[in-house]
């Protein structure tokens, strides 16, 4: 297993790296947001993060944009955000990432009252994303939401674009799992349903509410069962840990917390 911890892009990434490899991480989530990590400013360290990943002996996966529309109703918004997209893709390649995250389309604005419109057009934009991961030789795992979302937060949901897109991975996000899942079996099932789509893991804990980020055990997700899930399901691939604390005792408590359930029996 490798685990890994995620920049805070409105810090230098440089900076992020170095204190995320002194930890003990195996590797950097990049998360490619703006103001510190949008793509053009990784185009401009391109040098000198690949030395910095080789220094630190550091893996890289990519997160793509996360605050971008490429569902939106509006043609020039979704073309710029397919843009980013794309762009993000090929800096992921350029600087050695195997791997890259993606967020389902989010359903903006007046999307909801035109579903068929809206997810016609996602539709459109993840297989423009596909080819071109395709085409550079990485990885797309793509990640479960939650219910504002609209879809993409239940497993049926992802039934369809598995059948469609046969190399297509998932980035199974337990906080995201949690959120609004009052039988709490949907994290469960989705590791259950698809043991050999599950690419890459998000892990974060929170009360079933909103997306904390907080420690595991913070919250109230049962890792115990997740983990034993995991092992049945022979997963033995990244970890990111997603803990948005100012201590990083949290990022490191969780990471050995989730070690220690994964240990051989």
């Amino acid at each position: 297993m490798k685990y890994g911890a995620m920049n805070f892009p409105i810090k230098p990434v440089l900076e992020e790296l170095e204190k995320i490899s002194t930890l003990g991480f195996d590797y950097l989530e990049l998360t490619l947001d703006p103001p510190c990590a949008h793509y053009t400013r990784i185009l401009e360290m391109e040098t000198e993060l690949v030395q910095a990943l080789e220094h630190y002996s550091m893996g890289v996966v990519c997160h793509l944009p996360t605050f971008v529309y490429t569902a939106d109703l509006s043609p020039g918004i979704r073309k710029a955000s397919l843009r980013e997209m794309i762009h993000s893709l090929t800096t992921a390649a350029r600087i050695g990432a195997e791997k890259a995250v993606l967020h389902p389309s989010f359903i903006s604005g007046l999307g909801p009252f035109v579903m068929e419109t809206a997810t016609g057009h996602a539709q459109e934009s993840l297989c423009a994303i596909i080819t071109e991961a395709r085409h550079l030789g990485v990885e797309l795992c793509f990640e479960n939401m939650f219910p504002a979302y609209h879809w993409f937060f239940d497993p049926s949901h992802f039934v369809p674009v598995f059948r469609e897109f046969s190399d297509l991975k998932m980035t199974l996000d337990t906080g995201h799992a949690n959120i609004d899942d009052p039988g709490k079996t949907r994290l469960y099932e989705f590791i259950q349903r698809f043991p050999d789509r599950i690419g890459h893991i998000h892990v974060s804990d929170n009360a079933g509410k909103k997306d904390d980020h907080v420690r595991v055990g913070q919250g109230n997700i049962n890792f115990k069962k997740v983990v034993t899930l995991l092992k049945h399901a022979g997963y033995d691939d990244t970890i990111t840990f997603e803990i948005f604390s100012q201590n990083s005792g949290d990022l490191l408590e969780s990471r050995d917390k989730i070690a220690g359930l994964l240990t051989p029996d």
